[in-house]
């Protein structure tokens, strides 16, 4: 399930690339797409440290995307707050971790099942960008739409 975390990191993505180059304030984006502001401020920190955003001090500082929207994938971001797309850590492409009471991972009809599921997850999420959920691609707008609008397990 995508935690809040990502939620509040896609949309804060999802604001500056509405808003073009013009550097955003922290606070401004957590207004206009109600977010906690200091829960805002540590997401940024991290989208920062993962180059996805550029930050500017002063006056007409704050943030901007650190390359353009349709090099951003959603899946990137994902795997940035919440970690692996797999719901078993034997699935996972990029943090696989072999299940301790599995007896053998070759025949595990339950891995093979939850690989497929990431394989098809990974498929949506890799090839969905910031600009197309922007542009309100069908691929996006199905997405979104999926995405459960109360609280997660964040």
């Amino acid at each position: 399930m995508l935690s809040q975390r990502g939620r509040y990191a896609l949309k804060a993505l999802l604001h500056l690339a509405r808003h073009g180059g013009e550097p955003r304030q922290v606070s401004l984006i957590a207004t206009d797409e109600q977010i906690p502001r200091k829960y805002l401020e540590a997401i940024m920190s991290d989208l920062r440290r993962a180059e996805l955003v550029d930050s500017t001090r002063g006056w007409s500082g704050g943030y901007t995307l650190a390359r353009p929207a349709d090099l951003i994938t959603f899946g990137e971001v994902i795997r940035l707050t919440d970690g692996p797309l797999a719901l078993l850590p034997c699935a996972s492409r990029n943090f696989y971790k072999r299940c301790e009471d599995c007896v053998d991972e070759t025949a595990c009809a339950i891995r093979r099942v939850m690989a497929s599921v990431r394989n098809e997850v990974s498929e949506i999420l890799d090839r969905t960008t910031i600009a197309d959920a922007i542009a309100n691609s069908p691929a996006a707008a199905s997405l979104l739409d999926a995405v459960p609008a109360g609280p997660s397990d964040a």
